[in-house]
């Protein structure tokens, strides 16, 4: 008797064992790394674990690399432009099974969950770096942070509907070339000025520097002798912009800097704006004056200047050199 009935038992495990299928009441990926499966478009996102995906879509240019929060509701049909689909599998899936043209046949989708409602939060934040171990020196922005939580997520499961206050998906991260700004004029410091424009620059072939309206007491033919000038950036003079060129629609040149109607190429990119300045403390220049023969030479330093982008900003450094304008001495 106690034979059979341990032939009933083990009978019993092998009719509970299944070939590699999951069985799925929660969902669980915090520890799990997000991805993109194109990380310039990031329409989708996704993580992974051993037999199991959870994945988010949404148009492009959702992802924003710009700190904030930003919201948008997940498509009541599952279909559209906003979904959330957690998928179990019955063996080991990898990237090629989410982002392959033609996905492999195996491992195969033995359970699905599509998302029919609740809204998809994304807070951003910067990720900036100090350019060296001096804070002095600066800081320049290498990616954003972006925290995905979803709000009162409801999904349609085999076993019915299920619905999360709130569901963390996790933290998506995207990457950027921080500002390397080497101007051509790099190691001899010389600075220029436009003609027919108010503008002082330094530039390099992707990028400028400029400062616009600047005070006229700041450059006078008058040797400093160890007393700088100084006046602060304000909404009307010594106006800061740092412009980027868009890859490969032409270098950035004097001509361009100077005209009174900005050029169609190269198309700028990104413009950075200098934050205006407070006394003794941010958004100072200062212009050192020497003389030398009958050459004037004027230094320009930015002095704790910071550039912002809509809610972006980034620190130039206590005392970043814009460079050295000539003046011959007149009679």
């Amino acid at each position: 008797m106690k034979k059979y009935a341990a032939l009933l038992l083990f009978a019993l495990f092998l009719n509970g064992c299944d070939d590699g299928d999951l069985t799925v009441d929660t969902i669980d990926f915090v520890d799990a790394d997000s991805q993109a499966c194109d990380p310039e478009t990031n329409t989708l996102i996704y993580k992974l674990k051993t037999q199991e995906a959870l994945l988010l879509q949404m148009p492009e240019g959702k992802i924003v690399n710009d700190p904030g929060t930003y919201s948008y509701p997940i498509d009541s049909k599952g279909t559209g432009s906003y979904r959330v689909v957690y998928r179990a599998y019955d063996g080991t899936v990898a990237t090629a099974n989410i982002c392959g043209t033609i996905p492999p046949s195996t491992p195969k989708v033995t359970e699905e969950w599509i998302a029919t409602d609740g809204v998809i939060e994304i807070t951003t934040s910067q990720d900036e770096r100090d350019i060296s171990t001096n804070p002095d020196d600066g800081s320049r922005i290498h990616g954003y942070n972006h925290t995905i939580i979803f709000r009162n997520i409801t999904f349609n499961k085999p076993a019915g509907d299920q619905t999360e206050e709130k569901f963390d998906f996790g933290t998506y991260t995207t990457s950027i070339t921080p500002a390397d700004l080497t101007f051509k004029t790099n190691p001899n410091g010389s600075a220029y000025e436009c003609d027919e424009v108010s503008r002082v620059y330094n530039y390099n072939n992707s990028f400028y520097i400029s400062i616009d309206d600047i005070d006229p007491a700041l450059i006078v033919n008058t040797p400093t002798n160890g007393v700088p000038r100084t006046s602060l950036i304000t909404a009307t003079q010594n106006k800061v912009y740092y412009k980027t060129a868009k890859a490969e629609t032409g270098s950035i040149t004097p001509a361009f800097i100077c005209s009174k109607v900005q050029p169609a190429s190269p198309a700028i990119e990104e413009t950075w704006t200098g934050q205006l300045g407070v006394a003794a403390t941010s958004g100072i220049i200062e212009v050192t004056t020497t003389l030398t023969g009958q050459v004037y030479e004027h230094t320009i330093v930015l002095k704790n200047v910071i550039l912002e982008k809509d809610n972006s900003h980034f620190r130039l450094g206590s005392s970043f050199v814009l460079g050295k304008i000539d003046r011959v001495a007149t009679n």
